[in-house]
């Protein structure tokens, strides 16, 4: 339920072409759904903007296809992050309108996609081809939430050419997520060369004493850069959810 549904049952009704006891059994779950499991907040998308997102690692096939039924009646768009490629079949063969992404591990059932709300474009850099992960959790995020989003990969800082070949393109964003490992010194670059706000995500990717992306973490929370923020370590959804929300 976002918005635009609730008015349209709101507008129905004072036009007389609902009654009232149709109105309130389809808003009989509007505030959240109690599956015994899980209680589906359905009121998210009125209060935020858009739905709750399912978090797949942990959960079953049951509960996961379940929590979506629930949603998808809902509303148009239903999100489930960190799905393991088994459980994404599975998935994809009870719900044949979604996709799912094997390199995000991220399963997007979209009966109609939302329209562009954004006021620009997003890009989402990445520092390697193994971040690429993480940064299309972040691309598909941000695109499933209505925005226009544009993806670099393998621009890191061993070869700063490769991201000055995209000036123009990061000129152009309104918000950058920049996603790497190791060192994570590209967020610090990027937000040093354009007055844009980089949301920085460190990633596990890296030897020993990269300590599954403490280093990158620590890197980006000192960042001389002003202009940056930092999520989670491997925390792509989180940045794309937060580069949305300011594009908006």
């Amino acid at each position: 339920m976002n918005q635009q549904a609730l008015k349209n049952i709101l507008t129905k009704v004072q036009e007389g072409q609902l009654s009232v006891k149709d109105a309130l059994d389809g808003m009989k779950n509007l505030y959240f759904e109690d599956m015994g499991f899980a209680h589906v907040d359905h009121h998210r998308s009125i209060r935020k903007g858009f739905p709750e997102v399912i978090y797949g690692a942990g959960k079953t096939v049951e509960q996961i296809a379940g929590i979506m039924e629930r949603m998808a009646a809902q509303g148009d768009v239903v999100l489930v992050t960190r799905l393991d490629p088994e459980k994404g079949q599975q998935l994809l063969s009870r719900f044949p309108q979604s996709s799912y992404d094997g390199q995000a591990r991220m399963l997007i059932l979209e009966e109609t996609p939302l329209p562009e709300t954004g006021r620009g474009k997003i890009v989402v850099a990445c520092a390697g081809t193994s971040d690429i992960p993480v940064a299309r959790e972040a691309f598909l995020t941000a695109k499933a939430m209505g925005n226009r989003v544009d993806i670099v990969c393998d621009v890191g800082v061993a070869g700063l050419h490769r991201l000055m070949a995209y000036r123009e393109l990061m000129e152009s964003a309104t918000v950058i997520v920049a996603v790497a490992g190791m060192e994570g010194a590209l967020p610090s670059v990027v937000a040093g060369l354009f007055a844009k706000p980089v949301i920085a995500v460190p990633t596990s990717i890296g030897y020993g004493t990269s300590f599954n992306g403490l280093t990158a973490l620590l890197a980006m929370l000192n960042s001389c850069a002003s202009n940056v923020a930092v999520v989670n370590i491997d925390n792509g959804f989180g940045a794309g959810y937060i580069a949305s929300t300011i594009n908006r």
